[in-house]
């Protein structure tokens, strides 16, 4: 992991990336207010991640491990809120609901899913890399 660990989560960072333009270009999914703070957070990381792997330094994990916890969590919150979970207002989420399911694959595949499956994976490889530099 200590070799891998960075071109790992660029390149879930950019399929990531790639996916949510996929949906709110190609598809005209519109994104509501959460899933543009994914966004926020998942962005970045495409480019943090992209020098942190041709300079090979493991310390940029640092930097990103605040960002994909923290877009886990808004993940987790927003599935929670789809699957009914969590209640807002309707307004409460901006002209597009939260709770709207643009993308329902096998019942529980939704696109914060998605994001949040991305934000974890990039958090677990992350931390493995971190623990490999430092034995």
């Amino acid at each position: 992991m200590k070799n891998n660990g960075m071109h790992i989560s660029w390149l879930l960072a950019l399929v990531a990336t790639l996916g949510s333009l996929y949906f709110s270009e190609i598809m005209h999914f519109l994104p509501c207010k959460l899933c543009w703070y994914q966004r926020i957070l998942m962005y970045p990381l495409v480019i943090i991640l992209g020098i942190a792997s041709v300079r090979k330094d493991h310390k940029l994990t640092i930097y990103v491990l605040p960002l994909t916890i923290w877009g886990a969590c808004i993940s987790i919150y927003h599935v929670l809120l789809q699957e009914g979970v969590f209640h807002e207002a309707a307004t409460a989420c901006g002209p597009v609901p939260c709770d709207v399911d643009y993308l329902n694959w096998l019942g529980f595949i939704t696109i914060p899913m998605l994001a949040g499956t991305a934000f974890i994976l990039i958090t677990i490889v992350q931390w493995m890399t971190w623990r490999a530099t430092r034995a």
